[in-house]
């Protein structure tokens, strides 16, 4: 049975593991950045308690899944507001309802938090067409695409 808990910065090897596996995912696509420095993630992530969340979906003991969630601030959004920045399911454990638990997870933190919106965004690409499709079977409507700016 899955079962969905908040971890905290004390569980950061899990996270950090699991985000690991989903860049390796996303650079054999060509959609991620280069670049990932654990330990800066942890130092920023220390500052940064208050509105940074981490759901982890257990199968047992196990962990399966992971989902990262930050709060934002937009007068568009009518306030605060949530970003779902990672996602990420094991192969074996895709397409059993564990990222719907996850992504659940979250927006009921979110509703908990006043929020009235949760982004996220999602890699382009033919090969990702079934993200965007399990997210769009979880509510999310398509509003734009995303850019970045490398500092």
């Amino acid at each position: 049975m899955i079962t969905v808990e908040m971890l905290s910065l004390h569980d950061r090897d899990i996270v950090f593991d699991l985000v690991g596996r989903l860049l390796c995912e996303l650079r054999a696509g060509g959609d991620a950045a280069d670049t990932w420095d654990p330990g800066k993630a942890g130092r920023d992530w220390a500052q940064n308690e208050d509105r940074f969340r981490v759901f982890a979906a257990r199968d047992d003991s196990k962990v399966v899944g992971m989902l990262t969630l930050v709060e934002c601030f937009a007068l568009y959004a009518d306030g605060s507001f949530g970003i779902i920045n990672e996602l990420f399911v094991e192969a074996d454990y895709r397409s059993q309802n564990v990222g719907r638990e996850l992504v659940a997870a979250a927006a009921a933190y979110g509703r908990s938090r006043g929020w009235r919106r949760i982004d996220v965004t999602a890699p382009a690409g033919e090969k990702w067409s079934r993200t965007v499709r399990f997210y769009e079977r979880e509510g999310f409507v398509f509003t734009g695409p995303k850019l970045k700016l490398l500092l």
